[in-house]
């Protein structure tokens, strides 16, 4: 006799059939993608990397990002080079990075200007925070108070002293309005009372330049900058904005030991890849730059120059970015800072 299957049978039958097929393609599917994930990291990187640099060829940064890109070279065994793409405070090299392709051949050197007061004193067609993907911090250097050698005196407390005693009558240069060094003399001035014209020039050179002449007499550049100038007698460093004295000055002693408080400014240099670069590359990036800039060599040659290696995660670089645009941001409304 033939018998017939009910629909509600023929259904159970069907589901069956159609689970036992395709778990194991849905398994199938899910380790290609791990897979295919995988191999993209395992393959990268597999032609050259560009360092985006947001200064101009000679500098503190450009220095540090050389000795940066030579390691990661042979570390990673591809060549690595440099980018110089200087102007508006670093927001040309910024904007350039954030539009360019995720796919970790393009990082961006960015240091405390493109990260930290770009996004309080610019308007600015890209977000700091949203449009990168942080690597690690890479050093700090602390900002120096320096004079030229002719003003006559040897301590932060002096030059307090001298400026209030005659007002208006000192300048103080910076590498340009909205830099940090700019933002520091605003700061020194809010906190001790004083008074000094601040002369923009077009990067931290000139202002050196002219500061080791005596057309401005005050100046803050990090210590990484002026560290030649200091040791050569050709800049006078009445203190340290920082927690600590420096090793390359231990003789120079920092503003809080002199009573001069919440002047406390460390000039900062991390590493950045355009925002949705794959987590693996940066991951991978993370721990290839860390490993690099704790090798004893690189650590000395970095240290030598007046900055101290600092390395992060990607989260903490990402929390201490956000803290710093907080930090400057009170600094620009309290001196009334703006950028023409």
């Amino acid at each position: 006799m033939k018998t017939t299957t009910s629909p509600s049978t023929l259904r159970q039958q069907f589901k069956r059939l159609l689970t036992k097929r395709l778990i194991p393609l849905m398994g199938i599917g899910f380790a290609a993608m791990s897979m295919h994930s995988l191999v993209h990291a395992q393959a990268y990187p597999n032609k050259t990397i560009t360092i985006v640099v947001p200064t101009a060829p000679g500098g503190a940064n450009d220095a540090m990002a050389r000795i940066i890109g030579q390691g990661l070279s042979s570390r990673l065994g591809q060549p690595v080079i440099i980018e110089n793409k200087a102007g508006a405070n670093g927001a040309i090299a910024s904007e350039f990075v954030a539009r360019a392709n995720p796919d970790g051949y393009t990082l961006m050197f960015g240091y405390i200007g493109t990260h930290g007061i770009n996004p309080v004193l610019q308007k600015l067609r890209y977000d700091p925070i949203k449009n990168f993907e942080p690597i690690t911090m890479v050093a700090t250097s602390p900002t120096l108070l320096v004079v030229n050698p002719s003003v006559n005196v040897n301590s932060a407390k002096e030059l307090i002293a001298l400026l209030k005693s005659q007002p208006n009558k000192f300048s103080y240069a910076s590498a340009g309005k909205g830099t940090a060094p700019h933002l520091t003399g605003e700061l020194f001035k809010l906190n001790t009372g004083t008074d000094m014209l601040h002369v923009p020039y077009k990067g931290s050179s000139p202002a050196i330049v002219d500061t080791m002449a005596g057309v401005t007499q005050v100046m803050f550049p990090s210590l990484f900058t002026a560290y030649p100038q200091v040791k050569g007698g050709k800049l006078k460093a009445l203190g340290i904005a920082g927690k600590k004295r420096s090793a390359v000055l231990p003789n120079v002693p920092t503003l809080n030991e002199q009573g001069i408080s919440n002047i406390e400014v460390d000039q900062w240099y991390a590493m950045f890849a355009p925002a949705g670069t794959p987590k693996p590359i940066i991951t991978e990036l993370n721990k290839v730059l860390i490993e690099l800039l704790h090798d004893k060599a690189v650590e000395k040659k970095i240290e030598e120059q007046g900055a101290d290696v600092e390395t992060t995660t990607p989260e903490e670089l990402s929390a201490f970015v956000k803290k710093e645009a907080i930090r400057w941001k009170k600094v620009v409304d309290d001196a009334k800072i703006t950028v023409d």
